[in-house]
């Protein structure tokens, strides 16, 4: 019975890394996403639904190890929301950071109206890739993220990235009313995690989706966007206690 994880942007599957080792199981498999660290499919066009259709592959080809508890973060969590909407049966439980993608009313944060602008979604990435990786390290660190993985995260990006991202963000203008009404009443159990000081991701919308999906929420005081990475340890427990649950 795998737990399965799936980063977000601008990640690869080693935002993880620090969670996994605090967790007690050790049946878990980190996703790569297609363009961030890991080969794109020929053809991948980086929409919002071609991620979705290559994370239900995914887990269809993981799914003779058992059922599976499928954890997202940030774009990840978005494509766990879609895909419990859709394919429910794929997993014995679900979890997400990133609900709010499910509410009807969602609004996107400054850099992804930025990114969805063609032309300063281009220049955004060009200065950014320009810029060295320990520059790029001091973004991460005044969000939160300790200064050594700070400094990792850093040097992730690249050209391959950076065309990901702007795709991807391109495809989910309206992603809120695409996608909200049929993340109502899923039907396997949900955490919805909720860091009280995530800049990106708005705290009301993502209660408001996990009431709409019948999901339980885990509220994250005082950490930001990347818990996993500023309390791995708090993150993991949060996780155990949701999983320990369902067997009661």
């Amino acid at each position: 019975m795998p737990a399965v994880f799936v980063h977000g942007v601008p990640e690869t599957a080693r935002v993880w890394d620090a969670l996994l080792e605090e967790l007690a199981r050790a049946d878990v498999v980190a996703l790569r996403l297609p363009g961030f660290g890991a080969p794109s499919p020929e053809g991948f066009g980086s929409t919002k639904e071609e991620y979705v259709a290559w994370l239900v592959g995914e887990l269809e080809g993981l799914s003779g190890a058992g059922p599976l508890d499928l954890v997202g973060h940030d774009w990840g969590g978005g494509f766990v929301v879609r895909v419990v909407s859709i394919r429910a049966d794929l997993v014995r439980s679900w979890v997400t950071d990133a609900a709010g993608v499910g509410d009807p009313d969602f609004e996107w944060h400054e850099f992804a109206k930025l990114w969805q602008t063609p032309g300063a979604g281009e220049n955004f990435f060009a200065q950014q890739l320009a810029t060295p990786p320990e520059e790029r390290a001091a973004v991460f660190e005044s969000f939160g993220v300790p200064r050594a993985l700070a400094h990792q995260m850093g040097g992730w990006s690249d050209d391959v990235m950076a065309d990901s991202i702007l795709r991807l963000y391109r495809s989910a203008v309206d992603v809120g009313r695409e996608w909200g009404p049929e993340f109502l009443d899923v039907a396997r159990p949900g955490l919805v995690v909720v860091p009280s000081d995530d800049p990106f991701l708005s705290p009301d919308g993502a209660r408001r989706a996990a009431a709409r999906a019948g999901a339980s929420v885990a509220e994250l005081e005082g950490l930001g966007h990347w818990w996993m990475l500023q309390d791995p340890a708090r993150g993991a427990a949060v996780l155990e206690t949701f999983w320990t649950s369902l067997r009661n």
